[in-house]
């Protein structure tokens, strides 16, 4: 029996859907296809659907922003790959990020347009925006799939969570970026937000080059 639940919060429109198989799911994200600003997340036949709102892109965009030219200001080689769908069935989990990277395990995708977490590592970093705003936990998803460590933003606050043993401990420091200062990003977002993206780029990079002192 499908079951669902209506949006509550105003942060998002979402809606949540019970008692998915494997195989619905799958069939769901094809009738939804590729083209969509809606996110997934799928947790043991729980099925949440969303849509997020123009607040919540703005933080992602800044987020990533920040660690794209963080990366390039410490000439780190990594790869951007978005809201890309990650899922295991075996696990029964999947998820829709909001933005994800890779950075260690970058060589060994690099090229690749087509994936399988059956055989290839899921993404070294994670972002979620909002998470207050989503129904279905994802944090529990995320550590059946293997993602090493997670950004939240909520509220204002940038949290950082990395995996150890199955389970999302929040740590104060990056591993890919250990010389940042990573919950200062959103004091640093809020103090250019009325200055336009170019302006606060070129903010963050001075921003890392005075932490690394270069």
């Amino acid at each position: 029996m499908l079951t669902t639940d209506k949006p509550t919060n105003p942060k998002a429109d979402r809606v949540v859907l019970y008692h998915i198989g494997w195989q619905q799911f799958n069939n769901l994200l094809k009738d939804l296809g590729n083209n969509r600003s809606a996110r997934i997340a799928y947790d043991q036949g729980t099925l949440e659907i969303m849509t997020p709102l123009p607040e919540h892109e703005y933080f992602k965009e800044r987020i990533s922003d920040t660690i794209k030219d963080a990366a390039d200001i410490l000439d780190l080689d990594f790869e951007c790959l978005g809201s890309s769908t990650w899922k295991r069935e075996i696990k029964q989990a999947g998820v829709e990020p909001d933005n994800c990277f890779y950075f260690q395990n970058e060589p060994l995708i690099r090229g690749k347009l087509t994936f399988d977490l059956n055989q290839d590592p899921p993404p070294d970093l994670a972002l979620e925006i909002d998470l207050t705003s989503k129904s279905l936990d994802r944090l529990p998803i995320y550590a059946r799939l293997g993602v090493p460590e997670i950004w939240c933003y909520d509220s204002g606050k940038l949290k950082i969570y990395q995996l150890e043993k199955e389970t999302y401990i929040e740590t104060e420091k990056s591993f890919i970026f250990p010389a940042l200062n990573i919950k200062e990003i959103p004091r640093l977002i809020e103090s250019y937000r009325e200055l336009g993206r170019h302006t606060f780029r070129k903010a963050v990079r001075e921003w890392v080059k005075e932490q690394i002192m270069i």
